[in-house]
């Protein structure tokens, strides 16, 4: 495995980092949940990232007791909030109510004293960002937290929140977007903006939610027990990669990932992770052997050559508008 700065902090993460979206306490048995981060653990990943909405908060306490009796200097465990976790117009946003009964739940759920990263995982409209912040900056300062972090919040909105968090003693590190060879949304204003300001990038989906390992087919029905066919894991998520157009030039990128001696999914996640912006590139899985099989795509520099390949593959299925950078307009 090998490690990143995460933004312009002293703080190293894991480059590939195992994210519980979807799988822990839905798509997965408990026990499967279990293995899949004991492979995550064998092959060196350090960085865990999850949120308090996930499985209706069920996936931090799946996370907690499958990382029990590990050493917690050796881990970086990120979480999130915005969504809704309950049923009260209050169990959600970014306000100060929920955000300090919120870090209180997360602990409590994950059986920690702290966690490394804190991240709203939207921007709310409805709470003015002076008060999110300083009711991040108090988190940080009581020692829940080490550090606060955004996901998918707009480069404008990051540079707000970086100002007011440099004023208020703390550090904001890092931006949690979508990002992927199909998904690049970001490229054309948050990483500049986020280079500038020493932000890092914890970038999720980098195999477009399975799309990206070439195993769903122009013409033909998605395999049987595929993201695609499971309600409970995002097929509505995925529906919007599931055009011909899109997987035609998908099955364009087999014979390039065979050329590098890579798997589908191993080019995936080294295409992201050639971004010198990307800290660490989030992988979910929910057998051990997808965690193996990722986890071999640190570390790989993918030549020029090959990327400027990758481009003309995908050319015209590429999403770039920054514009898709976006919160909800009111809390959910």
């Amino acid at each position: 495995m090998e490690f990143r700065h995460l933004g312009r902090s002293g703080l190293m993460v894991s480059e590939i980092a195992y994210g519980n979206w979807i799988t822990h306490g839905s798509q997965v048995e408990e026990e499967a949940a279990a293995k899949c981060v004991k492979a995550a653990l064998d092959v060196g990943i350090t960085t865990f990232d999850t949120a308090d909405v996930y499985a209706g908060t069920r996936a931090e306490e799946v996370l907690g007791r499958a990382l029990k009796g590990e050493r917690r200097e050796g881990l970086e465990i990120f979480t999130k909030v915005y969504w809704p976790t309950g049923p009260g117009p209050n169990d959600r946003g970014l306000s100060r109510k929920h955000i300090m009964e919120s870090i209180n739940g997360s602990l409590r759920r994950l059986q920690l004293d702290y966690v490394d990263l804190y991240q709203a995982h939207r921007y709310d409209y409805a709470t003015p960002l002076e008060e999110t912040m300083q009711a991040f900056a108090d988190v940080v300062h009581s020692g829940k937290a080490h550090y606060i972090g955004v996901s998918e919040w707009s480069a404008t909105e990051i540079r707000a929140g970086w100002e007011l968090a440099r004023d208020l003693k703390i550090q904001l590190v890092s931006s949690q977007p979508q990002y992927s060879a199909l998904w690049r949304v970001i490229e054309p204003e948050v990483v500049p903006t986020s280079i500038e300001l020493g932000v890092g990038q914890i970038v999720w989906s980098p195999i477009a939610q399975g799309v990206l390992t070439g195993k769903y087919e122009p013409g033909k029905q998605p395999p049987a027990g595929s993201r695609a066919t499971d309600d409970k894991s995002g097929a509505d998520f995925i529906s919007r990669w599931l055009s011909d157009e899109v997987l035609t030039a998908v099955q364009r990128l087999k014979p390039l990932a065979e050329q590098a001696g890579l798997s589908m999914a191993q080019l995936a996640v080294a295409w992201v992770l050639q971004n010198p912006n990307v800290s660490a590139a989030i992988i979910g899985a929910s057998r051990p052997e997808q965690v193996y099989d990722n986890a071999k795509a640190a570390g790989v520099r993918l030549e020029d050559d090959l990327m400027k390949a990758i481009d003309e593959a995908l050319s015209g299925v590429i999403e770039r508008d920054p514009a898709q950078t976006v919160s909800p307009a009111k809390r959910p």
